[in-house]
């Protein structure tokens, strides 16, 4: 799933103009893979999957296969439509320096949820 996040997000011209002041690399982990997410402007620059050995970030979502699976459905079921309901229910954790989430969280939020989108064929 996280290889079509570049994709959708570059292709999102609005999603981009609001991270346009977004410049850093998070990680998201789904079990005990790991996958950085380089982020350039508002742009993905790069989708580096694992492994790695000291992997260099500023904040990590990590949750089970079976909840990103669950987040990244079109339509999510009840408990699985946000990040923070998640957290609240002990299924995801988001850890690091939380200031460059927290600081622009729509815009996270949309790239981390691109995965749901359907595709214009």
């Amino acid at each position: 799933m996280l290889e079509v996040i570049q994709k959708r997000v570059n292709a999102d011209a609005e999603l981009v103009r609001r991270g346009r002041f977004v410049d850093t690399t998070f990680l998201i982990a789904i079990d005990d893979r790991d996958t950085l997410i380089r982020i350039e402007r508002g742009r993905v620059a790069a989708v580096t999957p694992g492994p790695f050995i000291t992997p260099t970030y500023s904040f990590a979502l990590r949750a089970s296969h079976a909840v990103w699976e669950k987040f990244w459905q079109p339509l999510p079921p009840a408990g699985f439509t946000d990040l923070f309901a998640l957290v609240k229910q002990r299924l995801m954790r988001i850890e690091g320096d939380l200031h460059p989430f927290m600081a622009n969280l729509l815009y996270f939020k949309e790239v981390i949820a691109a995965p749901r989108r359907e595709t214009a064929s």
